[in-house]
């Protein structure tokens, strides 16, 4: 089980609100005091419309689009041709919409912009899931994400076949250069750490063998590995396994879909991957309206 889904279990209380408060903050933005253009339609008009992919693709935040178009009009009904997670190809169908036309027009934009995002996410995790196929390694997210679209973002790399970092601050301990720094030394920051007791799970950030060896020693069970060459992490696995594979290793910082699969068969557990939640490249989408009988 991932992350997300220990706090947010699908269709569970806390997701169906997680999402419904994502979708009200979105329609605040782009509705604010009334849709002017929406004005412009009859408001008896009723029409069908489809949501058509554009280009090969994850589907992911159908939950996100229904509850776009259910909170701005109820009577909205939406007739999904794929299922979330689901791979769709160019120019597949990917829904049929009906109901009051000024409602789906007000909607549109909100849906697609979670659709097409949530989807680009999800697409781009499962490019590197499948390029290391076959290893004992993992693909995470990090903490780059959208602001304000964080935990949405973290749903969408699970739905791409990836697992969580951590969700955010409260979500774990990660002891990086500067944490380091202050504390003045690896074993000092380390011990600090234990004494919280926090319960949450406790990473280091190493950036050489030589700190790796002293994360090792302050009793770290979780290290990320900092750019390291895939001479060096194969190096630190090999070190990790004398110490009796004391610590889950991670790596970290310069990774590609052409040399995550180079990394992955170093023999390392974990590579997390900033690029899959902020250097996306939204999901071309659209959607095509046809008039009814009034």
């Amino acid at each position: 089980m991932t992350l997300f889904n220990q706090y947010y279990p699908p269709n569970s209380t806390a997701f169906n609100g997680l999402v419904n408060d994502q979708v009200k903050s979105a329609l605040d933005e782009d509705i604010g005091t009334g849709d002017l253009t929406a004005l412009l339609v009859p408001a008896s008009q009723v029409v069908t419309a489809t949501i058509i992919v554009r280009e090969t693709a994850i589907i992911c935040g159908i939950p996100w689009v229904n509850a776009c178009f259910n909170q701005v009009d109820a009577h909205v009904k939406i007739n999904w041709q794929v299922a979330e997670g689901e791979r769709a190809q160019a120019n597949q169908v990917l829904c049929e919409i009906s109901g009051p036309a000024r409602s789906l027009l007000t909607s549109e934009r909100c849906a697609l912009n979670f659709l097409q995002t949530l989807s680009a996410t999800a697409t781009e995790t499962s490019k590197y899931v499948g390029a290391i196929t076959g290893t004992q390694a993992q693909i995470l997210d990090t903490r780059k994400t959208i602001p304000n679209w964080r935990l949405a973002q973290k749903y969408a790399v699970t739905v791409g076949g990836g697992y969580n970092q951590r969700l955010a601050l409260y979500d774990g301990i990660l002891i990086k250069e500067n944490h380091i720094a202050a504390a003045g030394s690896i074993g000092a920051v380390m011990a600090q750490a234990f004494a919280l007791n926090s319960g949450k799970t406790i990473q280091i950030e190493v950036e050489n063998l030589q700190q790796l060896q002293e994360a090792l020693e302050a009793g770290a069970t979780s290290i990320l590995l900092d750019n390291f060459s895939t001479a060096l992490l194969c190096e630190a696995v090999n070190l990790n396994k004398q110490s009796g594979k004391r610590a889950v290793l991670e790596a970290s910082g310069g990774i590609t879909l052409e040399n995550v699969r180079e990394i992955a068969l170093t023999g390392i557990d974990r590579i997390s991957i900033g690029s899959i939640t902020k250097n996306i490249q939204a999901i071309d989408l659209s959607m095509r309206v046809k008039t009814l009988a009034r």
